[in-house]
């Protein structure tokens, strides 16, 4: 099978191309994949670590502190206690914590009981909840509020949350904002978000902003800018791999990769498993490194696996990873599976 997709361009505003390297059909590092891990890690939802009471030792009997819960009057006491039980997993009790620490006049309760209510499955709930939250001045909502509407689909509303919460002081709305607009397009407008939000000092958004400027620039001079952000922003890490194995580098290239895979990070085991293809022709480490990848949750790395599978003749294996990455989305993978000859 011919080889010919090492210098794909991007196939979508998410997408990265890595250099050429020559077994991997598909550049080194898909940015696609980089941004949704690391932006599922920005979108985790907060969950209130403030207290307003003094830290106390954790109490193992929740159910006996529960049971004073009428008692409770502090709404410090109350949302420690809301916290711990959600912590536990027992939201339907948190939530009753929280609506009573709510109803004593604390914003950060009603941020809590959103998030509650999301995990209850009970999105409408939490959307209000959320609201009460903004309104007594708690800036952290506006993230989750926005989470929210993206996940319906209401892109517009999410963007319009997003542009209130940094405008609140929320430099994670800012981010997200940036990878919303990128996703629609909108590179210029999402690289002055992530502009404005380095400006504020946040150590995610100029992670974030050195990964794009490289993708567009390929300049060795982002060198430093990635090796800040590759402790807070896997794909910077992956970035800087790509920028010291262009500058001919390739020992350092490998060890930041390999200090990326020793980390779990899923943006490194793609590139280590083609620079090992590449640069030292090592087919086991590079199977394993995909295989890695496949269990860390790179639906690309199948692709990749599959190329190496069907070189070996190994047709039936090289199908199931093709059509697994096809199901994830991956376009080349729908590419090479059209490709393969009728009687694969």
């Amino acid at each position: 099978m011919t080889k010919s997709h090492s210098n794909l361009e991007p196939t979508s505003a998410n997408s990265h191309t890595y250099g050429t390297l020559g077994l991997a059909v598909r550049p080194g590092s898909s940015f696609l994949i980089a941004h949704s891990v690391a932006r599922a890690k920005w979108r985790l939802w907060r969950w209130q670590q403030r207290r307003v009471c003094k830290m106390v030792a954790v109490d193992d009997d929740l159910d006996r502190r529960l049971g004073r819960l009428g008692e409770l009057a502090d709404d410090g006491d109350i949302l420690l206690l809301g916290c711990d039980l959600a912590d536990a997993d027992r939201q339907e009790d948190a939530e009753r914590c929280f609506r009573k620490a709510a109803d004593l006049g604390s914003e950060i309760a009603w941020f809590n009981l959103g998030n509650t209510l999301r995990k209850l499955g009970r999105d409408t709930d939490a959307v209000a909840a959320y609201e009460q939250a903004i309104a007594g001045g708690e800036a952290d909502a506006y993230l989750n509020l926005a989470q929210i509407c993206e996940e319906r689909g209401d892109l517009a509303g999410a963007a319009i949350v997003y542009r209130q919460g940094f405008d609140a002081g929320d430099d994670g709305c800012g981010v997200s904002l940036a990878f919303l607009l990128r996703d629609q397009g909108e590179r210029s407008e999402a690289m002055r978000f992530v502009g404005l939000s380095t400006q504020r000092g946040d150590r995610m958004a100029a992670a974030v902003q050195g990964c794009w400027q490289w993708i567009e620039t390929q300049d060795p001079g982002l060198e430093q800018a990635l090796r800040d952000g590759a402790d807070v922003y896997p794909s910077a890490r992956a970035s800087l791999a790509a920028l010291l194995l262009q500058a001919g580098r390739a020992s350092e290239a490998q060890s930041v990769l390999e200090e990326g895979t020793r980390l779990g990070e899923t943006e490194s085991f793609l590139p280590l498993g083609n620079f090992y293809a590449d640069q030292l022709g090592d087919a086991a480490l590079t199977e394993e490194m995909y295989r890695r990848g496949i269990e860390a949750g790179d639906a690309h790395s199948h692709h990749n696996l599959a190329i190496l599978l069907l070189e070996r003749d190994e047709l039936d294996e090289a199908l199931n990873h093709l059509r697994f990455a096809v199901a994830a989305g991956d376009q080349l993978a729908a590419r090479t599976l059209r490709e393969l000859p009728e009687e694969a």
